[in-house]
């Protein structure tokens, strides 16, 4: 049986104002009052885990400690398949210190050399917790074809070379509505509400 949330106050365990902001719409239905780990002074804990569920839960247990209130912290990124899964959980990374996305995609498309196979994942992982040590922790995929060179100036990241199963657009071309319905947060997020949330 999971845990449902009861609290009125949550922690989003990010730095990223955009990544909040996202939440905050997300979350707008429930009625929780919302802060950002920025907006409490938490620092940034290293991503220590080996995989997206560890490193999300590890961001959530972090701000929990450190806050005494509940947190949801997600970790994300891009698998590709004939990259062995790679960039994975080290997408950010390949940016450089700089987070230099068309650094990163084009580290991807040259790691894909003349590979016949480009096809790939958004994986994210979405982890609740709670002060007692309780977390739930769920995951999102959505499957897609690799383009180059990258398409369109929407969203962030490797959205511009990413082209989902069924659409012709790559998210860096779709509207964020469209393109948040069928992303790996908003796969991730619909198994957290049905498992952990009461709308109000």
């Amino acid at each position: 049986m999971m845990r449902r949330f009861s609290g009125s106050m949550l922690v989003i365990a990010s730095h990223n104002e955009g990544k909040v902001a996202e939440f905050a719409v997300l979350l707008a239905p429930f009625g929780i009052e919302l802060r950002s780990a920025a907006e409490l002074g938490l620092p940034e804990p290293e991503e220590t885990g080996d995989s997206f569920r560890a490193n999300a839960e590890l961001k959530a247990r972090s701000a929990v400690e450190l806050s005494g209130l509940p947190a949801l912290a997600d970790d994300s990124g891009l698998a590709v398949t004939a990259l062995d899964g790679a960039p994975g959980i080290h997408s950010a990374r390949w940016g450089g210190k700089e987070r230099d996305f068309l650094f990163a995609m084009t580290r991807v498309q040259g790691a894909l050399g003349k590979s016949d196979d480009r096809s790939a994942q958004f994986v994210a992982a979405l982890s609740l917790c709670w002060p007692d040590g309780d977390c739930e922790t769920v995951e999102g995929r959505v499957n897609g074809t690799l383009t180059w060179p990258p398409r369109g100036t929407q969203g962030f990241g490797y959205d511009p070379m990413f082209v989902p199963d069924g659409h012709d657009l790559t998210f860096g071309e779709m509207e964020p509505e469209p393109k948040e319905a069928i992303s790996h947060r908003a796969v991730a997020f619909a198994r957290l509400v049905k498992n952990c949330f009461d709308e109000k």
